[in-house]
């Protein structure tokens, strides 16, 4: 509030009369100067900073550099659809035993369910979900998982369309995503009980909604995705945590 009123008296001192008021308007191309510098930094999206001492983060509720050694796990994750329209990634902190982050906990770690702290919505700041995984790879080491990409790279999900009588959304998204997680970082058992689930939920066919995903594109997804499960030979996965 303080820098928009700056700003405001400022151009209320450039509009008076100028008759010998230079030093007046001096002062208040400083004060707006001054005020807007402020509000540009306040209004601004979300800004951090990764590097070799830690991971500096400005945001709301949130100002301060947070070095490695007080980091535990680092995820950069990525929230179910709502709808069907993709929600953007986040990343997520899992303190060191004992440190305190300041904020409350807003998610887990996907692979062992830790609780986790929102430093970044990726939706607000202009670096891609690459970039941001590049860096913290080469800084953080194996404090961090990239799940977003991991999840990708084991099952690539094609968009699907939203149309009337589809299958409900949410369902899908939870099926496919239990898959992509199970060919990413699952062992056995996890692979074989998502496959029986997708098996499960086409024998009985999924939920019809008034609004959902498109019922030949899912029905070719679910298969896709229940072949690479069962084709999956590979040993049980170790993911860095």
């Amino acid at each position: 509030m303080l820098p928009l009123v700056c700003v405001l008296a400022g151009v209320f001192l450039l509009a008076l009369p100028r008759h010998g008021a230079v030093l007046r308007t001096v002062v208040a191309v400083g004060v707006i100067a001054l005020g807007g510098a402020v509000l540009l930094s306040a209004l601004r999206p979300f800004r951090f900073a990764i590097g070799p001492d830690g991971l500096t983060v400005r945001r709301p509720g949130l100002r301060r550099t947070i070095p490695w050694a007080q980091v535990e796990a680092l995820v950069l994750d990525q929230p179910l659809p709502h709808e069907g329209r993709p929600a953007p990634p986040r990343l997520l902190l899992v303190p060191a035993a004992g440190v305190t982050v300041g904020l409350p906990p807003a998610g887990r770690h996907p692979v062992d369910g830790r609780k986790a702290v929102e430093l970044l919505d990726l939706g607000q700041v202009r670096d891609r979900p690459e970039e941001v995984a590049a860096a913290l790879a080469r800084f953080a080491g194996d404090r961090f998982l990239d799940a977003h990409g991991a999840r990708r790279s084991a099952f690539a999900v094609p968009d699907l369309t939203v149309g009337l009588r589809g299958y409900r959304t949410n369902v899908i998204d939870r099926l496919v995503r239990r898959g992509q997680e199970a060919l990413a970082w699952g062992g056995a058992a996890e692979r074989q009980a998502a496959r029986d689930a997708i098996e499960q939920a086409r024998a009985a066919g999924p939920v019809v909604a008034q609004r959902g995903y498109d019922q030949r594109q899912v029905d070719e997804t679910l298969a896709a995705l229940g072949d690479a499960l069962a084709d999956d030979r590979t040993t049980d996965r170790e993911p860095t945590l």
